[in-house]
């Protein structure tokens, strides 16, 4: 699964210390090579077992000319924030995969903050986190998060990774669309780009630890008919339902 998910009892993956950036001693990165370092964090799971991005999938990912991509990639090498072998894709180095856990730090610290003190729905505030994610200060930070009662999830689900950039990883999570007929399951964490999307899975009551019981699941039409814990019937297609993970119910 691209985007992390947590839980509370699985173990963590653990990196150094985020902002510890060592001998670096860099100026603060642009916005674009931010968004390019999430961009590559959350696609390289398909790139298999190391973590490799292909520079097509990352501009896709991006919505930008793959030659924007290609550049991109050479400039975060010459930083030291990537290896690129021309042909195959970019990996994060230690350090690039260090900035990338900030960023999406920050972004979901952002997120459950406007969600949860300023009250703005879980559809709006993917957006606005992207804006403020690249001048989020430390010291902000942190007051964001003693306001919040250090939360370990966004309102989506997605984990939060910790200073040291460790979180908790679900064991046995699975796209809502390939859960099994007649299988109780428990979302765990919601794709929050589209606003439309989520607008959708919130009237079929799909967010994150909300309880569902999959009556049907129909490949060849692409659709799920789904029982909510008040026994309602809702259909839901095979589209979003990628974006949605859940866990079995045992």
């Amino acid at each position: 699964m691209t985007k992390d998910a947590d839980a509370t009892s699985a173990p963590e993956a653990t990196l150094a210390p985020l902002g510890a950036l060592g001998p670096l001693g860099r100026a603060p990165l642009s916005p674009a090579v931010e968004d390019y370092l999430k961009a590559i964090y959350a696609l390289r799971s398909e790139g298999g077992a190391e973590g490799v991005v292909n520079t097509q999938s990352l501009a896709d990912y991006l919505r930008v000319a793959p030659a924007s991509a290609t550049n991109m990639a050479k400039k975060l090498a010459s930083m030291g924030l990537a290896h690129h072998t021309p042909y195959r894709g970019l990996e994060l180095s230690e350090t690039g995969e260090k900035m990338a856990l900030e960023v999406v730090r920050h972004h979901r610290i952002i997120e459950t903050f406007l969600a949860e003190v300023l009250g703005l729905s879980w559809d709006k505030v993917h957006d606005e986190a992207e804006r403020w994610e690249h001048v989020l200060s430390e010291e902000v930070e942190q007051l964001m998060m003693d306001k919040l009662g250090h939360p370990t999830r966004d309102p989506h689900g997605a984990p939060i990774p910790s200073r040291e950039g460790t979180f908790p990883r679900d064991e046995g999570a699975l796209y809502l669309c390939d859960a099994r007929a007649g299988g109780y399951f428990t979302v765990i964490q919601v794709a929050d780009e589209d606003g439309a999307t989520l607008r959708h899975l919130e009237s079929l009551g799909v967010r994150p630890g909300a309880r569902l019981f999959v009556e049907r699941n129909e490949k060849v039409e692409g659709v799920l008919h789904l029982k909510s814990e008040n026994g309602e019937i809702r259909v839901l297609g095979h589209a979003p339902a990628r974006g949605v993970w859940v866990q079995g119910v045992r």
